[in-house]
């Protein structure tokens, strides 16, 4: 595979700065440039992520000296240096939407942390284990942007990337309804206990915007492609409720599911631990060997001890079982800053690397 140069937009922040440290010594993506807001501009990345940095281990030697851009006005500079970008950057809605498609506009592929693109019916959002086909669609939102080599391809939002994978190998045995409480983790919020002492000893049971994005998401994901937009699934049923939790990393979901078809808990185990898709059978640099992994020890999967499963790039489950209202009860785990956001954006980009969207 041959070496792109990238630049991480928005890189100062807390999933800026996890992609900072997976992209360290990555042997495709080599980081050019590091782009923040304009109180950053201008300063090395050292300097501009000071005492912010959260990272458990220090900034990476090869970009604590580069000096940081300004995300908006240096655009066409950055746009010329790298081959695509990762963005990630704290800006309303509108705002980040506008940024996006501009960075595509110029020609330079985004891949997108954010929201603020990911109903856009042109725009693929990926898990790459699930959907990596939608990754066709770039053809029409490259058309519609009068753009040759520029587009904007999502991630979806961490909460869903516990359990939709989990889901996704069952959908065999007829989905009906999905019943999924998330207990996320305070680095969601790009918070550690030091910069949000509340949440010690807390539980907040109101996330912004994420059950939304929780029920509506997983539709575009299993949707399909109708002539130039992604047409979301109708089915099957779902709603959550999203609770912030006194963690530092990894979401848990406790999930309930109805089928057409009910499974035993012995075949749903089974489909689990077999499940590959095109990361594992591309052999991408951050794909985890096995994507799916079961615990029969009922007090597993916990954040401590199974959020760093394959390099935080797995997602944990445990407690199989029937219930009386659904038809199966289970209990999931994924790292919300590896799996769900930076790591599940550079295993994204590797996807479309290898299928040749970046040349």
């Amino acid at each position: 595979m041959k070496s792109y140069k990238v630049g991480i937009v928005g890189a100062t922040g807390m999933v800026g700065q996890r992609f900072a440290t997976l992209l360290s010594g990555h042997p495709w993506f080599n980081v050019v440039a590091l782009a923040a807001s304009p109180r950053s501009a201008g300063k090395t990345y050292g300097q501009a992520v000071g005492e912010r940095w959260a990272m458990s281990t220090p900034v990476p030697a090869e970009l604590k000296d580069m000096v940081v851009l300004d995300a908006e006005a240096d655009k066409e500079i950055i746009a010329g240096a790298v081959d695509f970008i990762f963005c990630a950057v704290d800006m309303k809605k509108d705002e980040i939407k506008a940024l996006e498609e501009s960075y595509a506009r110029l020609e330079c592929p985004v891949i997108s942390n954010n929201s603020a693109n990911r109903q856009v019916g042109d725009v693929p959002m990926i898990i790459p284990e699930i959907n990596p086909g939608h990754a066709c669609i770039i053809d029409a939102q490259r058309k519609r942007l009068g753009t040759k080599r520029g587009f904007i391809a999502v991630k979806s939002n961490c909460s869903l990337q516990s359990y939709v994978p989990a889901l996704h190998p069952l959908k065999e045995f007829g989905i009906k309804a999905v019943a999924a409480c998330t207990y996320q983790a305070i680095s969601g919020a790009g918070k550690t206990f030091e910069t949000w002492p509340e949440m010690a000893d807390n539980i907040i049971p109101y996330i912004g915007g994420e059950e939304e994005k929780s029920e509506t998401e997983p539709m575009k994901i299993w949707g399909s492609i109708a002539g130039d937009v992604i047409v979301p699934a109708t089915e099957p049923a779902i709603t959550t409720q999203c609770i912030r939790v006194p963690v530092t990393d990894g979401h848990t979901a406790a999930v309930f599911v109805s089928f057409a078809n009910p499974p035993t808990v012995e075949q749903v185990i089974e489909k689990w631990r077999s499940y590959k898709g095109e990361p594992q059978e591309l052999n991408l640099p951050s794909a985890p060997k096995q994507v799916l992994h079961y615990f029969e020890d009922p007090a597993r999967p916990q954040a401590k001890t199974e959020r760093e499963l394959e390099k935080g790039m797995a997602v944990s489950i445990g407690r199989a079982r029937g219930d009386s209202l659904f038809d199966l009860k289970f209990v999931c785990l994924s790292h919300n800053t590896l799996r769900g956001a930076a790591g599940g954006a550079v295993l994204m980009a590797e996807l479309l690397a290898a299928k040749g969207y970046f040349d």
